[in-house]
Protein backbone atom coordinates (compact mmCIF):
# COMPACT_ATOMS: atom_id res chain seq x y z
CA UNK A 1 0.00 0.00 0.00
CA UNK A 2 1.10 3.47 -0.73
CA UNK A 3 1.01 6.15 1.48
CA UNK A 4 0.37 9.93 0.91
CA UNK A 5 3.16 12.03 1.00
CA UNK A 6 2.82 15.35 2.80
CA UNK A 7 1.84 17.83 0.11
CA UNK A 8 4.29 20.58 -0.49
CA UNK A 9 4.49 23.51 -3.07
CA UNK A 10 6.80 23.98 -5.39
CA UNK A 11 9.52 24.81 -2.72
CA UNK A 12 8.96 22.12 -0.80
CA UNK A 13 6.97 23.89 1.88
CA UNK A 14 4.05 22.80 3.26
CA UNK A 15 0.68 23.24 1.56
CA UNK A 16 -1.67 25.76 2.59
CA UNK A 17 -4.91 24.01 3.19
CA UNK A 18 -6.86 26.99 2.12
CA UNK A 19 -4.80 27.88 -0.91
CA UNK A 20 -6.81 27.01 -3.74
CA UNK A 21 -5.08 25.54 -6.74
CA UNK A 22 -4.33 28.01 -9.69
CA UNK A 23 -3.05 27.23 -13.15
CA UNK A 24 -1.84 29.57 -16.11
CA UNK A 25 -5.38 30.76 -16.85
CA UNK A 26 -6.44 32.25 -13.85
CA UNK A 27 -4.48 35.36 -14.80
CA UNK A 28 -6.59 37.85 -12.57
CA UNK A 29 -5.58 35.66 -9.25
CA UNK A 30 -2.20 35.10 -10.59
CA UNK A 31 -2.03 39.11 -10.52
CA UNK A 32 -2.79 39.58 -7.49
CA UNK A 33 -0.66 36.72 -5.80
CA UNK A 34 2.14 38.40 -7.51
CA UNK A 35 1.27 41.31 -6.31
CA UNK A 36 1.48 40.08 -2.84
CA UNK A 37 4.27 37.96 -3.16
CA UNK A 38 6.49 40.69 -4.60
CA UNK A 39 5.50 43.77 -3.45
CA UNK A 40 7.52 47.35 -4.88
CA UNK A 41 7.91 45.63 -7.99
CA UNK A 42 7.25 47.14 -11.41
CA UNK A 43 5.55 44.39 -13.40
CA UNK A 44 6.74 45.57 -16.97
CA UNK A 45 10.25 45.59 -15.93
CA UNK A 46 9.52 41.76 -15.44
CA UNK A 47 11.57 39.59 -18.14
CA UNK A 48 8.85 36.56 -18.93
CA UNK A 49 11.19 33.98 -18.32
CA UNK A 50 11.45 35.66 -14.68
CA UNK A 51 7.80 36.31 -15.12
CA UNK A 52 7.17 32.41 -15.66
CA UNK A 53 9.30 31.19 -13.21
CA UNK A 54 7.88 33.94 -10.37
CA UNK A 55 4.59 32.43 -11.17
CA UNK A 56 5.16 29.05 -10.84
CA UNK A 57 6.99 29.43 -7.76
CA UNK A 58 3.43 31.15 -6.32
CA UNK A 59 1.98 28.73 -3.24
CA UNK A 60 -0.98 26.43 -5.00
CA UNK A 61 0.01 26.78 -8.96
CA UNK A 62 -0.58 23.68 -10.65
CA UNK A 63 0.80 24.96 -14.03
CA UNK A 64 3.23 23.32 -15.83
CA UNK A 65 5.67 25.22 -18.32
CA UNK A 66 4.60 23.28 -21.33
CA UNK A 67 1.48 25.44 -20.91
CA UNK A 68 2.70 28.92 -20.80
CA UNK A 69 3.20 31.04 -23.76
CA UNK A 70 3.55 34.58 -24.64
CA UNK A 71 -0.21 35.76 -24.65
CA UNK A 72 -0.52 33.98 -21.13
CA UNK A 73 2.24 35.77 -19.90
CA UNK A 74 1.47 38.93 -21.36
CA UNK A 75 -2.10 38.32 -19.39
CA UNK A 76 -0.51 37.88 -16.18
CA UNK A 77 1.43 40.99 -16.56
CA UNK A 78 -1.28 43.34 -17.54
CA UNK A 79 -3.08 41.58 -14.41
CA UNK A 80 -0.22 42.21 -11.61
CA UNK A 81 -0.17 45.87 -13.41
CA UNK A 82 -3.99 46.28 -12.82
CA UNK A 83 -3.43 45.01 -9.23
CA UNK A 84 -0.81 47.02 -8.47
CA UNK A 85 -2.34 50.27 -10.04
CA UNK A 86 -5.42 49.37 -7.99
CA UNK A 87 -3.35 48.95 -4.59
CA UNK A 88 -2.17 53.05 -5.48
Amino acid sequence: SRSTPQATDRNGLPWIKDMDEITWTDTEEIGFRLLEAHPGVDPLKVRFTELRDHVMALPGFVGTVDHCGEKILEAIQMAWLEELQDAD
